[in-house]
């Protein structure tokens, strides 16, 4: 399972001056935190690249009474590139993580732009196919592993965001051993497409063997080493 984005960003991947020239193609814009970039369902057809803060890509299941986070994306990040090249509707939602600054670029201009620019309309092309393995991973899951594989795997991982990013630092701060997961129930269960209570009950369970400990918004790992063997699976 993986829900952050391609180790090297798009806009990260750019040389110096592909990256002036497609900055000079829109313009910055910020967001609040909980502020829509784009919307599944709209006809839009600009791209975004976040420049600072992070987001949340997620679609709506069960016709709409639930919500599965499919990623978490940081600065460099290009997203919204699907509709601009097919001219279909958005097929998921992008939401601000705390305040966000973006590039907002018309769909238009970017064609045109990886139209003369066969590297860049190469990296896009590589994001893409990333992204769409990274989504045969999730369904496959999804499919396959239980409640208690899936939170597993999604705490290992997120316990290893570097320290810029949304929810853990990558080594412990001042005054602290472990690595912490800074999410509440329900945004975990809405990562790993399983309802909050089943979450619950799998915190809980992990939490009478020591592997974690949980607080408001908080899951502090105790026990990195036995989370990555009940992520795939091993029995003790």
């Amino acid at each position: 399972m993986g829900l952050l984005g391609d180790e090297l960003a798009f806009g990260r991947a750019l040389t110096a001056p592909e990256y002036e020239s497609v900055m000079a193609l829109g313009r910055r814009k910020e967001y609040p935190a909980d502020a829509p970039l784009l919307t599944e369902g709209d006809r839009t057809g600009h791209v975004v690249i976040v420049l600072r803060g992070w987001v949340t890509v997620s679609l709506t299941t069960d016709r709409g009474a639930t919500r599965l986070i499919l990623g978490l994306r940081g600065p460099g990040e290009l997203l919204g590139e699907m509709a601009a090249l097919d001219n279909h509707p958005r097929s998921a939602t992008v939401r601000a993580l705390g305040a966000v600054e973006a590039a907002v670029i018309g769909g238009d201009a970017f064609r045109r732009f990886l139209a003369t620019h066969p590297r860049v309309s190469g990296l896009v092309i590589r994001q893409l196919t990333f992204r769409l393995r990274s989504a045969d991973q999730e369904r496959s899951a999804l499919a396959s592993l239980t409640v208690l594989q899936r939170l597993a795997s999604r705490l290992t991982e997120l316990s290893r965001v570097a320290p810029s990013g949304p929810y853990a630092p990558a080594a412990p701060g001042p005054g602290r051993a472990n690595a912490v997961v800074h999410l509440a129930q329900d945004e975990l269960a809405a990562t790993v497409g399983a309802t909050r209570e089943a979450v619950a009950k799998a915190l809980r369970l992990l939490r009478t063997q020591n592997v974690v400990r949980t607080g408001t918004r908080m899951v502090e790992i105790l026990d990195p080493a036995l989370l990555a063997l009940l992520a795939e699976g091993h029995r003790e």
